[in-house]
């Protein structure tokens, strides 16, 4: 499917109670260049999230927008394998609509929650051919109309499908960017508005591939790697009792 561009650009978050290093000046300021260079020396040395490969490959924002929804509460190896199948029945929201709830869930499956995705999937095929011809909307509010899209979904088809500017903030940036106390916040939602004020834009589309990633393997929900962390020496460990 070709894919139809307009700049348009994403709708500001309400201005929020967050606390940003940058809107601080009693405290030294968070290196935020050096380190996000350094994620990016890090980081590139290792295989990229699902997602993100998915998007490298085809530069579908469908794709991007059905893989997202997989990968909620799965593995990046079992959301790249489901894809794979789901895409080898349809690659398009007209041809999704011609598989039944049933058999999309087989194709998917082991993803968590796969009969509610395989549901949550049409749901949404059938409102872009409805409301938006087939197409994937590439506006912000528009994407987050559609049946189970939230914000880190909706800002990962602009950025990752449509290559427009947005914060992608799911679990590991938000923990992340507050252990380092650049940000002060207490939910995702507050995370990107926080960024969208204080992060430089050249890092804006990567800090989700970056984080998610470091998170993953490195600064880890619990007990996170300290001793193995190239950015220990400007991390403050805000919020870490145990390390190793």
């Amino acid at each position: 499917m070709s894919v139809k561009k307009k700049a348009i650009a994403p709708r500001r978050l309400a201005r929020t109670s967050t606390q940003s290093a940058k809107a601080d000046p009693g405290r030294r300021a968070f290196p935020i260049a050096t380190v996000m260079e350094t994620l990016r020396e890090v980081v590139g040395q290792w295989k990229k999230p699902a997602v993100t490969e998915i998007a490298h490959v085809n530069g579908d924002p469908f794709k991007v927008l059905i893989s997202t929804i997989l990968s909620l509460r799965t593995k990046d190896e079992t959301t790249a394998e489901a894809s794979e199948r789901l895409y080898g029945l349809a690659e398009d929201p007209a041809s999704m609509l011609g598989l039944s709830q049933a058999r999309i869930a087989k194709a998917i499956y082991p993803v968590g929650f796969y009969n509610t995705k395989a549901r949550t999937i049409l749901e949404a095929c059938r409102v872009l051919i409805d409301r938006h011809g087939g197409w994937v909307p590439d506006d912000l509010d528009q994407l987050l109309e559609l049946k189970g899209v939230g914000r880190k979904t909706a800002n990962l088809v602009l950025t990752l499908g449509y290559n427009k500017q947005g914060i992608c903030v799911d679990t590991h940036v938000h923990r992340i960017t507050n252990r380092w106390g650049y940000v002060t916040t207490r939910t995702p939602d507050q995370t990107e508005t926080a960024l969208r004020e204080s992060l430089p834009a050249k890092y804006w589309i990567p800090i989700n591939d970056w984080l998610v990633s470091y998170g993953q393997r490195i600064c880890r929900p619990v007990s996170p790697l300290c001793s193995q962390c190239r950015l220990a020496t400007d991390c403050p460990r805000k919020g870490v009792t145990r390390s190793r």
